[in-house]
């Protein structure tokens, strides 16, 4: 994982995260929260549909390919897509942590470019936590698991309360979620927003 950069050092008295108790276990898949998620969602068509799985202590894999759509560069993913990924996949960690938060602040450092088709491995973990702070990295592999570093971010995420959505999303998304009949997946729309 990437050292720390300006401003996403945590500070004194930052304390290490805790694992809680009802997080998916390690290997788990931790599953989109919304589908329509440009993450995680299945009912995106160009989305990069990530797929997260739990691993040991507040840390996880990740996995998504490169598509066509997601050109920056004739055959190279857009950076900015790449930078979606990472930001997916650190927000995906608030599940082990089942915390609402959201994305404050993400510097991504581009090592290599990534080619469509390629599959992005991804290495996510929170490194500490400071009240309502979520410091954490991640880090994106071509080749697999240890290939070699194509994309690295280290970012701040800020709990919130639930309320941050319905105050602030779009009334249409926010009906059509609290509508669904099935508890859980409204429960899971607004558990972890990315």
């Amino acid at each position: 994982m990437s050292g720390r950069r300006t401003g996403l050092t945590p500070p004194d008295g930052a304390k290490p995260p805790v694992r809680h108790p009802d997080a998916p276990a390690p290997g788990e898949l931790i599953g989109a929260h919304y589908d329509q998620c440009f993450g995680c969602g299945d009912a995106q068509r160009h989305g990069l549909r990530l797929e997260a799985r739990a691993g040991e202590g507040v840390s996880l894999t990740a996995e998504f390919t490169v598509q066509p759509a997601h050109q920056g560069g004739p055959g190279l993913a857009h950076g900015g897509v790449l930078a979606t990924a990472l930001d997916e996949a650190l927000g995906a960690l608030s599940w082990l942590l089942r915390v609402i938060a959201v994305t404050k602040r993400l510097e991504t450092e581009y090592v290599r470019p990534v080619p469509v088709g390629t599959k992005l491995h991804l290495e996510a973990e929170v490194t500490a936590v400071d009240g309502r702070k979520i410091f954490s990295t991640a880090t994106g592999r071509v080749g697999g698991p240890d290939g070699p570093v194509a994309v690295r971010a280290d970012a701040l995420f800020v709990e919130v309360p639930i309320g941050h959505f319905i105050d602030n999303g779009r009334p249409e998304e926010i009906n059509a979620a609290l509508a669904d009949p099935d508890q859980q997946r409204v429960a899971r729309a607004f558990e972890v927003n990315p």
